[in-house]
């Protein structure tokens, strides 16, 4: 840390200040008071704590800053730009406008180091949880005696309205309990929200919340000038490297501005044209100059980049002797950064043969034992289910010392989506949660995340329908299916046996472009396909052709459901009617096919009926105006599994009945 000179800093802060203004102005929209109270604690930790090389943003053994307050986003825009990123004047000019890299909230992979997207509040908190997990665990798993290629910390700038959302407490929670010492909250505690007064809605008291989270708690009573506290305490926060710590920083929401200092009106419109200029008096800026950056504060705030280019480039020396002396762990590092399977890998993978049994969630955790092996930077764990949800794998549980496979979240599920992303947004690992499907209800808004950005995350939900029985419409889910179908970039794979299930794990390590549900049956099923279950990859296929091979009718089967429609057309067949059974695992992957192979599988001709046991909306995209849907457009009730797919309709002659009215 260098010697903290306290004119430039000042200036520096107020050129922070005066940049975020300007930007939220001139777009007529935006959130000028957090950048306007939380400039001084970032430009100290951005200028003196934060390791990072503006150079190549995706260092692997950088520092991360998490803006968890996203809202605020002018404020990280302004110091991207002032300390170096490719991120011009202009386009924090273009704030908030089309095309910019600037949008609303920041947005990962959008905006040259912006670490995580942000803005939902809770979820920055949480993916910072995420990010100190796993470097934590690749430190583990790939530093050497005299070898350390991964050694950072992990920063987030955490608001009121963060530490009011119930992810936050679950994050936290976990996070103490592991003692994850390289996490470092920077809490702006301006005791305002959008709505008025914090206290209108919250009144805890947040240290002692974290203290019993088993948090190293630190305070700088003024945030508004106090840099040299500001330096103390962030220097303090990194001293403890057996708990988390959170800087409780109180400020000035909206500092400076005359009239709306302190006020809710500070926080969520721009200050307006001649509050601008007023804010900029009392700043002691010149009112008259916009998106002025002086040329003394653009030369002190490149410092820290100079800094970070220069530890990039002792990494990289250290980095190559590493790999010298453990040829074979670079290589899984390679594999590992790049989302790349090792060679040989399907030949490794278990498969079952025609006549055999089991739950699709059985088979899965088969599949993961063989991955986990394989795979070393396969991580997650499951929300205290993993014995019914079969997800733990050999090598323990992940502990305090960041050994172990099996993170266990806990009863925790909407942080377990969050976490995962934030490992997702550090790197290096491929990450898994694991819960009933029902549940994934509480996951919602991590997984639209994971959606929205294209990450690389897989969800285990098991217990996938009402055939998991006696617990209940409480568990049974019913809407689920077609309502996270509706989630774009979302590949949704329900498989119909075992091989299918093997088939859906290899989609969910290869594919780049977002996250893979697996959704998975409590219940045995007959394993109905060949090895590696050929076509279900490409999410629909032929399972079994109609006698003679020109089919009278089509039944379309997910899930359980597939040996369902696998009885129907036995019975169909004997009746005389040519049937052809085409196993769905995924409407995703089958609608990115080219049309000639989805007139293929579904030909124009005959007839349809689709069997899924949940809700029907959504299936007349397969098969049409004249086709029919076995499903269960209500909730289901405590009874065993069988019981209820025969009260509930779900059934063999529920289908043949469908088919037969479509060909009279």
């Amino acid at each position: 840390m260098t010697a903290i000179d306290a004119d430039l800093a000042r200036l520096s802060v107020n050129t922070i200040r005066t940049l975020s203004i300007d930007a939220v102005q001139k777009a007529d929209s935006g959130h000028p008071g957090l950048p306007l109270g939380a400039a001084p604690m970032s430009y100290v930790l951005w200028q003196q704590h934060l390791r990072h090389d503006p150079s190549d943003p995706h260092w692997p053994d950088r520092d991360r800053f998490v803006l968890s307050a996203g809202h605020g986003s002018a404020l990280l825009y302004s110091l991207l730009h002032l300390a170096g990123y490719p991120l011009s004047l202009d386009q924090l000019k273009a704030f908030r406008q089309w095309g910019s890299l600037t949008p609303g909230h920041p947005e990962w992979h959008h905006t040259p180091g912006v670490e995580a997207t942000t803005g939902p509040l809770g979820q920055g908190s949480a993916n910072a949880v995420g990010m100190a997990i796993a470097e934590r665990y690749l430190g583990t798993l790939f530093n050497r005696p005299g070898h350390t290629i991964v050694d950072h910390h992990t920063y987030a700038l955490v608001s009121d309205g963060d530490l009011m959302e119930g992810v936050s407490c679950e994050a936290g929670s976990l996070a103490g309990h592991l003692g994850l010492g390289k996490l470092i909250y920077l809490y702006d505690a301006n005791h305002v929200t959008l709505d008025g007064p914090l206290d209108i809605a919250f009144s805890e008291d947040v240290a002692a919340r974290y203290g019993s989270y088993g948090w190293q708690v630190l305070h700088v009573d003024d945030g508004d000038h106090d840099l040299a506290a500001l330096d103390r305490a962030l220097a303090e926060a990194r001293a403890d490297t057996a708990r988390p710590s959170i800087i409780i920083v109180h400020t000035t929401i909206g500092f400076g501005s005359p009239k709306k200092a302190g006020t809710s009106k500070a926080h969520g419109s721009p200050l307006g044209v001649d509050e601008v200029r007023a804010t900029k008096v009392a700043l002691g800026w010149d009112p008259d100059r916009s998106f002025y950056v002086p040329d003394e504060v653009r030369a002190h705030m490149a410092e820290p980049g100079a800094r970070g280019q220069a530890a990039h480039a002792a990494w990289r020396e250290r980095f190559a002797a590493w790999r010298a002396a453990h040829p074979e762990l670079a290589t899984q590092w390679d594999q590992a950064w790049a989302g790349e399977l090792p060679a040989g890998l399907d030949a490794a993978l278990p498969a079952w043969k025609e006549g055999d049994k089991l739950a699709t969630r059985v088979a899965s955790g088969k599949v993961m034992v063989a991955l986990a092996a394989a795979v070393p930077w396969l991580f997650g764990g499951d929300a205290d289910l993993g014995g019914s949800t079969k997800t733990i794998v050999p090598g323990g549980d992940y502990d305090r010392a960041g050994a172990g496979r099996n993170l266990r979240f806990g009863i925790r599920e909407h942080a377990m989506g969050s976490i995962c992303n934030g490992m997702a947004y550090h790197g290096g690992l491929h990450p898994f949660a694991a819960t009933f499907f029902v549940f994934s209800d509480y996951m919602r808004p991590p997984v639209r995340i994971a959606a929205l950005n294209g990450q690389r995350v897989t969800y285990v939900w098991t217990h996938d329908s009402i055939g998991l029985g006696e617990d209940g419409p409480t568990h049974q889910p019913v809407e689920h299916l077609m309502a996270l179908r509706a989630m774009p970039n979302l590949a949704v794979f329900r498989p119909g046996d075992a091989n299918e299930t093997a088939a859906g794990w290899r989609v969910a390590m290869t594919r780049a472009g977002g996250p893979v549900a697996l959704v998975l049956s409590r219940q045995d099923l007959p394993v109905m396909t060949a090895a590696g279950a050929p076509g279900a990859e490409r999410g629909a296929y032929v399972l079994a052709e109609a006698s003679g091979g020109a089919p009278q009718v089509v039944l379309i089967g997910t899930g359980s459901e597939v040996s369902l429609a696998m009885e129907a057309r036995a019975a169909l067949e004997a009746a005389g009617v040519a049937t052809r059974v085409v196993s769905m695992p995924c409407w995703e992957l089958f609608a990115e096919q080219d049309d000639a192979y989805r007139a293929q599988v579904l030909p124009a001709g005959p007839p349809r009926v689709a069997v899924e046991a949940g809700v029907t909306m959504g299936w007349r995209e397969w098969v049409g105006d004249r086709g029919a849907v076995i499903g269960l457009d209500r909730y289901g009730a405590s009874a065993p599994g069988e019981t209820l797919m025969a009260k509930l309709g779900i059934t063999v002659d529920a289908v043949v009945a469908a088919a037969k009215r479509l060909l009279a």
